[in-house]
C-alpha cells in the first residue's frame, strides 16, 4: 500500500532520477506523522480544556516528584523553550491556578514554579487518558513495532544532538 510520500518519490524519481530520494521517505514521513500526531494530542488536551504545552509543563512538574517544584531554568530545558516563552507560559498557567512561581529563599536571582493541588489534580488525572491516546495514535503498529521504531528514533535523536 502507498502513502502520499510514496508519490512525492515516485515524481522526483520520474523528473530527477540522478538523485537520491531516500531521505525523503524518512524526513517528509517523520514531518507528516509528526503533525497527525500533534493534531491527535492537541485534540484531547483541547476536549480537556488546555493547551499541549500546557499539560506538558504541568507533567513536567508532576514529574519532579514530592515537591513538584523546579527552576524556570530546569523547565526551559525540559521545555526546549527559551526561558522568556517560558515565562509567558507560566504567567497563562498561574492565572489559571495551576502554578504558582516564587523566588528561591536562598539564592534570590532563582525562580521556582510548583504545581498548585488544582495543577496536580489536573496533570494527574489526565495521564491515563493522554497515554491510552497516544497508544490509540499508534495502534497501527505492534508492541514489536513501536519498540523497534522507538529504538530507531533513539537513534536519529542522538545523532542530531538531541540531549537529555
Amino acid at each position: 500500500m502507498n502513502d502520499a510520500v510514496d508519490e512525492i518519490i515516485e515524481r522526483w524519481d520520474a523528473i530527477r532520477p540522478d538523485l537520491d530520494t531516500s531521505p525523503v521517505g524518512v524526513v517528509i514521513r517523520i514531518f507528516r506523522a509528526s503533525r497527525l500526531l500533534e493534531q491527535g494530542i492537541k485534540d484531547y488536551f483541547e476536549a480537556h480544556g488546555l493547551e499541549p504545552w500546557e499539560y506538558d509543563v504541568l507533567a513536567t512538574l508532576l514529574r519532579a516528584g514530592d515537591s513538584s517544584t523546579l527552576r524556570m531554568s530546569d523547565l526551559a530545558g525540559a521545555a526546549m523553550i527559551t526561558p522568556s516563552a517560558l515565562t509567558n507560559r507560566i504567567d497563562r498557567l498561574v492565572a489559571k491556578g495551576l502554578v504558582t512561581r516564587a523566588t528561591d529563599p536562598d539564592n534570590r536571582r532563582l525562580v521556582r514554579t510548583t504545581l498548585t493541588a488544582e495543577g496536580r489534580r489536573l496533570a494527574d488525572g489526565l495521564i491515563e487518558g493522554h497515554l491510552a491516546n497516544e497508544l490509540n495514535l499508534i495502534e497501527g503498529l505492534s508492541a514489536d513495532e513501536r519498540a523497534l521504531l522507538g529504538s530507531l528514533l533513539r537513534k536519529l535523536l542522538l545523532s542530531l544532538n538531541d540531549r537529555s
